[in-house]
């Protein structure tokens, strides 16, 4: 499995030094929010402020240690830290000052060459991409014409049969590299969200994609729900129900998923579900199941503030997956928050 681009060498424990090239540093913007009216009695939101405090210090030093950007630290990562801010936390602008920057570049994103041995210019275009969007939807990057700019770099990348193949050997997925499915969601979700001139065609393709595509994990399970979620017709509703219940009997005795109905729960295969429960919640003892995965989410997390990473297969060391498997974890605990 290929880490993601401009990612560590390896699966050390410490940062990677593999990239090359600075690039210059734009302007910063506010960020708002406070923690003072969130109740810290709470252990979820106990959990978020560990994880932001780790993900605040971790966003920023990878650009500044390695002299790039990065899938996991500026992607998955930065994007936790735009939602937490949207939820009530409270983000330094210096923290997210230089991912904003590059974010806000899209025309420079394939000008951040890492060994090529590890990177993948589509999964990053994916990746920053849905950064991007986060920054926008959280007004940290002001307009909607550079989300636009980098939805047309994502379309150009789908194939013909309307998905994102990346990592396509890997089923199942990751956090850091995603694999089809995921990364046809995330691509489809900027599209979607951004409505640039040009790009209605591949939205169709990668919608009908992703509701055919079948439901043999629980990663594809809980993408077809996040999939469905605008979708108001019988058909879609019967869907989402029948994956709404395949999730239920997946969901193992400490409150968790893996990748499979059979397999031992991960922190990232979690986080995923819940932010399919969470377009869900309303329905008959969803929020309770929601309860019972956030419990295994607070229990695995690390002293840090970090969650394990996970790894396919499972039990890896990886810098870049930790990271990201703590971006997707924050990101489960701030949509499931009550």
């Amino acid at each position: 499995m290929n880490e993601p681009f401009c990612s560590t060498q390896g699966h050390g424990a410490l940062r990677g030094r593999t990239c090359a090239g600075g690039l210059a540093v734009l302007t910063a913007f506010a960020v708002v929010g406070c923690v003072a009216h969130l109740d810290q009695t709470d252990p979820g939101i106990r959990a978020e402020l560990r994880a932001v405090d780790l993900l605040k210090r971790e966003v920023p030093a990878w650009s500044r240690d390695n002299h790039c950007f990065s899938c996991h630290n500026n992607g998955d990562a930065a994007r936790a830290l735009y939602l937490a801010s949207r939820k009530g936390h409270r983000i330094p602008a210096r923290d997210l000052k230089e991912t904003t920057a590059w974010l806000a570049r899209p025309d420079r994103w394939e000008k951040n060459k890492g060994d090529p041995g590890f990177s993948d210019q589509h999964l990053a275009n994916i990746q920053f991409a849905a950064s991007l969007l986060a920054a926008t939807e959280t007004s940290h990057v002001r307009g909607r014409g550079k989300v636009r700019e980098a939805a047309r770099k994502v379309a150009a990348d789908q194939s013909a049969d309307g998905s994102w193949p990346v990592d396509a050997g890997n089923a199942v997925g990751s956090p850091a590299t995603y694999g089809t499915t995921l990364a046809t969601f995330m691509a489809w979700r900027v599209l979607r969200s951004a409505d640039a001139p040009g790009t209605a065609e591949a939205v169709r393709k990668a919608g009908k994609w992703l509701r055919q595509s079948p439901t043999t994990t629980v990663m594809a399970t809980a993408t077809s729900i996040l999939a469905l979620k605008h979708e108001v017709t019988e058909a879609a509703r019967l869907q989402r129900q029948e994956c709404l219940e395949l999730l239920r009997r997946a969901q193992t005795s400490d409150g968790g998923w893996g990748p499979y109905a059979d397999s031992p729960p991960e922190a990232f295969d979690t986080a995923v579900v819940l932010l399919a429960l969470a377009e869900m919640r309303e329905s008959t003892g969803v929020k309770e199941i929601i309860l019972r995965g956030r419990s295994f989410l607070v229990a695995q997390q690390q002293p840090d503030g970090g969650w394990p990473a996970t790894t396919r297969p499972s039990g890896g060391q990886s810098y870049a997956q930790r990271i990201s498997t703590t971006g997707w974890a924050t990101i489960a605990l701030l949509a499931t928050r009550e």
